[in-house]
């Protein structure tokens, strides 16, 4: 008999850590290879926790909420066979050390990346010495609550740690804010103090009779706070321009059928879209950037994040690595893939991390257009409208006359802190020049 310890694996760039959420097996329970442990939250994504050897669960390491870092042993599995403990470890330490390895090296080469990073943490929780989970932050964040007020709570978890029991009390039992409005107000503002405790009370919400009130489930925590920091930091402005995709129309309804046939895969018209966006990154860099305070990240890589609704009408966003060196076969298998994962609740946190720019698809649910909120910390998001058959003036060398077209919206938000209108405007309007520009005799 061998004991092999399980470790947190390595989950993708700017990861360093998860939230156990559930223990999926119990101590003396019988364990396949690849089978699930335990569960797992990222500030990104839910994920679960293989097991890389068969065996039984003699001993859990850490409880539900516990933080645990990549690379930290969360279980024990005894094993049977004649491979040692030191031989198990030896493999398990190197395929942990391997990756981190991977990403030192990366840091070190592309300091300015890494810097960014570390910058779009929450600056309010930077000057405290105490160590505090990123859901435990989340949920300071979205309550309101101080680093004096969460310093001062006393926690349950493993070596005082601060979980989400613990927060959730402390809100649920705060009756006033002292330290809230000390924080916000003047010192010298007398006045001033005694108006805030009217001004940051809540408004207080009617509930009838017939009404049911349903708690946010974690990830709708999650958007909610994304949404809000988001609106907070850029400075939201929009571009829209009409778009004739009716050669794109007649193209896919002429190849869908040979192109599932060949390859496996039906052709959607996301892909195509995909494909224009990531040519007009090319020719519009200053689109494929990142805001670091006072400083601008240009993204050697197009990595295009893909919005993705959930069954249960959450969503996330996945994202296509280097989708400008697909061609379109590519793309679309890419799109499928991490479409048919999101819906199945597959995708690994790797799958949404490292995006420079984001497309959104509200025609999916018959929207001509919409207002997107941009995906922190990119500074544009690019909403496809529904396509529709319009009446069109057509023009001819022989006149001009009214027709029959496809048509659909583009709708471009962008951070007007380092994008100015030409360069919003002109990116989207590449975009359209594209798709219009399609070629109805193209092979795919």
């Amino acid at each position: 008999m061998a004991k092999f310890e399980l470790k947190l694996p390595k989950m993708g760039e700017s990861v360093a850590e998860a939230t156990i959420t559930n223990w999926l097996k119990n101590v003396g329970d019988k364990i396949e290879m690849d089978e699930a442990v335990l569960e797992i939250a990222t500030d990104k994504v839910d994920s679960e926790v293989p097991s890389e050897v068969s065996g039984v669960l003699v001993e859990q390491l850490f409880g539900k909420d516990d933080v645990v870092k990549v690379g930290q042993t969360i279980a024990i599995i005894e094993t049977e066979g004649g491979s040692s403990s030191a031989e198990n470890s030896s493999v398990t330490s190197s395929a942990v050390e391997m990756p981190i390895a991977i990403a030192e090296v990366t840091k070190t080469i592309n300091p300015e990346v890494s810097g960014a990073k570390e910058a779009v943490a929450p600056a309010d929780f930077s000057g405290s010495d105490k160590f505090f989970s990123p859901l435990v932050k989340n949920i300071a964040q979205q309550e309101g609550v101080s680093v004096a007020e969460l310093e001062s709570i006393s926690g349950s978890g493993k070596d005082g740690r601060v979980t989400k029991d613990d927060i959730l009390n402390f809100v649920k039992n705060r009756t006033n804010q002292p330290v809230v409005a000390q924080t916000v107000t003047p010192v010298a503002q007398p006045v001033v103090q005694n108006v805030q405790p009217t001004t940051t009370s809540a408004v207080p919400v009617s509930v009838n009779g017939g009404d049911e009130i349903v708690e946010m489930d974690r990830m709708r925590k999650l958007i909610s706070g994304y949404m809000v920091a988001s609106v907070q930091t850029s400075a939201h402005v929009q571009s829209f321009i009409e778009v004739d995709v009716t050669n794109i129309v007649k193209w896919r309804d002429r190849v869908k059928g040979a192109f599932e046939k060949r390859e496996g895969e039906k052709l959607t018209f996301t892909p195509i879209f995909m494909e224009a966006v990531a040519k007009a990154l090319k020719d519009f860099p200053g689109m494929n950037i990142s805001v670091d305070g006072e400083y601008i990240i240009k993204r050697k890589n197009i990595n295009l994040g893909m919005a993705a609704a959930l069954p249960n009408g959450n969503l996330i966003v996945p994202v296509i690595k280097n989708a400008d060196q697909l061609n379109l076969v590519g793309m679309a298998k890419a799109v499928n893939d991490l479409g048919n994962r999101a819906k199945a609740g597959k995708l690994k946190p790797d799958d949404t991390q490292g995006g420079t720019y984001t497309v959104t698809n509200v025609g999916t649910f018959g929207s001509v257009f919409g207002t997107p909120i941009i995906n922190q910390p990119q500074v544009g998001i690019l909403a496809l409208g529904a396509i529709r058959k319009v009446p069109a003036v057509i023009e001819t060398p022989e006149g001009d006359f009214i027709g029959i077209r496809q048509k659909m919206f583009l709708s471009h938000s962008y951070d007007h802190r380092v994008v100015d209108g030409a360069l919003g405007g002109s990116f989207v309007k590449r975009v359209a020049d594209y798709l219009e520009a399609w070629d109805i005799n193209r092979d795919f």
